[in-house]
């Protein structure tokens, strides 16, 4: 159902950078870019994560209780997004461990503030 989620930047070149050595880790790529928008996905049919400078021209600030998750295959690669995540800059939202039984998961924030979380199943 999901097709993108877009999270506001004050700097998207500073956002591009962060994303793109953040989400090569889970196989994915910079789907397209334009001036105001850079899109990452794993193949284009699928759900896409964008970084946006906010169509208004206000300030992008970040949304109290507004989280993107990222689900991967296993709690190492949520433990490695998370590692990067902070060695980028980012900043622990929680610490990588099992939340309940069958649901591992890794919260962070990127450069804007946005909040992001990792998680495996099973």
């Amino acid at each position: 159902m999901i097709g993108y989620v877009t999270l506001g930047t004050n700097d998207l070149g500073r956002a591009s950078q962060f994303y793109d050595e953040l989400l090569k880790l889970v196989g994915a790529g910079q789907a397209f870019a334009t001036d105001r928008l850079v899109a990452w996905a794993n193949d284009p049919a699928k759900p896409m994560l964008c970084v946006i400078k906010p169509f208004n021209g206000e300030q992008a600030t970040v949304g109290n209780g507004m989280m993107v998750s990222l689900q991967v295959d296993k709690p190492e690669i949520a433990q490695a997004l998370h590692a990067k995540a902070l060695s980028l800059g980012g900043s622990d939202e929680g610490a990588p461990g099992e939340r309940m039984p069958g649901f591992y998961a890794a919260y962070f924030r990127d450069l804007d503030g946005n909040k992001l979380c990792a998680f495996s199943r099973g």
